[in-house]
């Protein structure tokens, strides 16, 4: 790789976000003991509240690389654990949010939240399943471990269309599961049933809150994206014993329910954090993401852009208006 290179910058002179795509050197990076070739990212909704300035995401000082995803190749390593050469996986730890992110062509990461590119992933599939689809496969393995089955009953996702959404869809189907998905863009009613979804529901069921503190079971779990208002109606209509894995905020942050689901129904709300989840569960999560079939990963491929791309995306993807995921080729 040549010394100098290009990445998305955020800086914000005069209180005024912008969003520029600039040349910068090695010298220029962060500290951290893996020099990475970064060979892709994607966007999230995070990073586009990130590149937009619509939410508070950015923690580190400006200027800043957005970017919470990569995949990439070693070109130096300090760490045991790495080599030159490996082709290693970053969601979490900070990236893109504390310290510099993906969408740039080279990054200097800590070792400690790198994991190996599994076998018989590429790195362009790695990036259809970014943070979204670790998060949602995240989401399914807490269900699993709280003992909801393809057996017991359906499995409701909430923000369905989006990014972890669409994955949820795709790996509760796989697994044989029967699945609700509830969406606000019918628009994207089509792609859920492509993805595996038995039912959609309009997100004006949930997204109202409960009628009732407690109302007819109508799912044995649930994987939510939402938040707010959603998650209390989803709370409220679970199964005796069953479970919703909480994995975001799209809709808001509050939650206003009782404890009569909990107490009455043994329901489980289960917090997924992706960002600072365990080395084990990391590598256990991105190895089942292998077993998604292809057909299905690509299903979930909205589009492949580059870094000039990103800021004019990012609007769309806080609007709303983008299904499934969207992969950034940082060297197109």
């Amino acid at each position: 790789m040549p010394d100098s290179f290009r990445a998305l910058f955020l800086d914000q002179p005069k209180d005024t976000l912008t969003a520029n795509v600039r040349e910068l050197s090695r010298d220029e990076l962060p500290d951290g003991e893996v020099l990475i070739e970064v060979l892709y990212s994607s966007l999230n909704y995070k990073d586009g509240l990130a590149v937009t300035g619509k939410g508070k995401i950015i923690r580190g000082d400006f200027p800043f690389i957005p970017g919470i995803d990569l995949v990439g190749r070693v070109e130096a390593s300090s760490s045991p654990d790495f080599a030159a050469g490996d082709l290693v996986i970053q969601t979490g730890g900070g990236l893109g949010e504390t310290i510099w992110g993906g969408f740039s062509q080279m990054q200097r990461v800590p070792a400690k939240w790198l994991v190996p590119l599994p076998e018989g992933m590429t790195p362009l599939r790695a990036m259809e399943m970014g943070t979204a689809g670790f998060t949602a496969m995240l989401s399914v393995m807490a269900l699993e471990a709280h003992g909801i089955t393809p057996d017991r009953g359906e499995v409701v996702v909430t923000g369905a269309s989006g990014g972890v959404g669409s994955v949820a869809v795709a790996i509760l189907s796989c697994l044989g599961y029967n699945v609700t998905a509830s969406s606000g863009s019918e628009d994207a009613y089509d792609y859920l049933r492509d993805l595996g979804a038995a039912r959609i529901i309009h997100r004006k069921e949930l997204s109202d809150g409960p009628a009732r503190p407690m109302q007819s079971a109508r799912w044995v779990g649930a994987v939510d994206t939402v938040g707010d208002t959603t998650l209390a109606s989803v709370l409220s209509m679970l199964d005796r014993h069953g479970a919703a894995a909480a994995c975001g905020n799209a809709g808001g942050h509050e939650l206003h329910t009782t404890v009569f689901p909990f107490i009455l129904r043994g329901v489980n709300l289960l917090g997924i954090d992706s960002n600072t989840a365990p080395l084990v569960q990391r590598n256990d999560a991105w190895q089942r993401l292998v077993d998604l079939p292809k057909t299905t990963a690509d299903r979930i491929l909205a589009g492949v852009i580059h870094l000039d791309q990103v800021p004019a995306m990012s609007e769309e993807i806080t609007q709303g208006r983008l299904c499934g995921r969207i992969v950034v080729d940082v060297n197109a």
